[in-house]
């Protein structure tokens, strides 16, 4: 569910000035009918109206150094605040044209051949309309600003391909899910295999087709973690009760890792105030007192999970961000060469205004893991020490968890 500021996108239904909308007014580009500037390269293709769709790309009206930061990976690199993301975000056009998800045409060509590029391209951009001054948020997604037709765009310059895309995108005759998994294996970073996949230049010749962004992104993450969990599963057991803990921009993940057969389970707590926590979040904090004491704050609770055997469905409560932090953690798991049960917990705090993406979970998660962690005797002692970190009571985790429910029950959590 949504909140007001996803619902409103800066018309001003809640009476407050919108931070997000102000922040791309204030880096907001003149607009323009033809310029010349580096795409990321920067790609979007949308999903209304499939299998005649919008898609396009983004990219500033000069030659400057604003593309070199295009994905989530680059903005925790260099640390960056959410209005430096949303300065970036706002000098960015994004041009747009409808095309057929398999139907061949000029401006799918171009886009086609940026999406193979590891490095920012100069392209020249030939609108039909000015840019317009709106912006789409959402929580799979980076944000999009300053939408406009385009009429055509021209490479001006060669694309920088490495070699093994160059090479397995020409192989007809692989699976999609190979490939990803083959490039992953040779370092290709996974925003350049989700745009590989989104523009449709990967799986066999009949069956390659320009796939929607939010899917090619959640397909990316969970492609590669079902990779990692068929060697996953083989490892020896976790022996000692571990907990990391890491954030970035306003989100805070506790991950937990329990001695066991492998499971996982994902709960997100979006505080009130946050993104996506609606005015209907519940209140789980004890009622105060007496009326001059704070109310506690409201939380809007989601989770789902797998055991051994994985998931058969998609996961609808947590949706992208489930993926985007198994990876994380299977990573980890193959690094360590261990399965363990795992509970990963992310609260949303006020602090994150602004949507930036899964790509920011992903990125919180590959920060926590990355991070020292600590060892307990009990479940209590651990669960003790995240409630020092964390506002969402430790009761209403455990009251939610399937894993924690479950876990050290004379049958194992895998027979239920």
């Amino acid at each position: 569910m949504d909140n007001l500021c996803i619902r409103c996108k800066g018309k001003g239904l809640c009476g407050y000035p919108c931070r997000i909308l102000a922040r791309f007014k204030d880096n907001a580009p003149k607009p323009k009918l033809h310029f010349s500037g580096k795409s990321a390269p920067e790609l979007f293709v949308g999903r209304i109206g499939y299998p005649y769709i919008n898609a396009g790309i983004l990219t500033p009206q000069d030659n400057d150094n604003i593309s070199s930061f295009p994905s989530a990976e680059e903005w925790s690199t260099q640390n960056f605040s959410i209005a430096n993301v949303l300065r970036l975000r706002g000098q960015l056009i994004y041009g747009k044209a409808q095309t057929h998800i398999k139907i061949p045409d000029k401006i799918k060509q171009v886009t086609q051949e940026l999406a193979l590029s590891s490095k920012p391209v100069s392209t020249e951009i030939f609108l039909k309309k000015k840019p317009t001054m709106q912006f789409t948020v959402d929580k799979v997604f980076q944000p999009m600003t300053n939408p406009a037709p385009l009429i055509k765009a021209v490479l001006e310059e060669n694309p920088f391909v490495p070699k093994q895309v160059d090479y397995l995108i020409n192989d007809t005759d692989a699976k999609s899910v190979d490939v990803i998994n083959e490039l992953y294996k040779d370092k290709i970073k996974i925003d350049h295999l989700q745009k590989l996949l989104s523009i449709g230049l990967l799986g066999k010749r009949a069956n390659r087709r320009m796939v929607p962004t939010r899917w090619s992104i959640t397909a990316t993450d969970d492609t590669i973690s079902k990779e990692h969990l068929k060697k996953i599963r083989y490892f020896g057991q976790l022996n000692q009760i571990t907990l990391y803990s890491g954030n970035f921009l306003g989100n805070y993940i506790e991950a937990l890792l329990l001695p066991g057969s492998f499971a996982f389970e994902a709960i997100e707590s979006w505080q009130e105030g946050s993104t996506y926590a609606p005015e209907e979040a519940e209140q789980v904090g004890s009622k105060p007192p007496n009326p001059q004491t704070p109310k506690p704050p409201k939380f809007l609770i989601s989770q789902d999970y797998e055991n051994f055997s994985g998931r058969k469905a998609y996961a609808f409560n947590v949706t992208g961000g489930y993926y985007a932090m198994r990876l994380p953690l299977t990573e980890h798991l193959m690094k360590i060469q261990r399965q363990a049960s795992v509970l990963i917990f992310r609260e949303i705090k006020p602090e994150y205004y602004a949507p930036l993406g899964v790509g920011i979970v992903r990125e919180t998660a590959k920060r926590t893991f990355s991070n020292l962690p600590k060892h307990f005797n009990t479940i209590e002692e651990v669960l003790s020490d995240m409630q020092t970190r964390i506002e969402t009571p430790i009761e209403t985790i455990k009251q939610k968890s399937w894993l924690l429910s479950n876990y050290g029950k004379q049958k194992t959590i895998f027979d239920f």
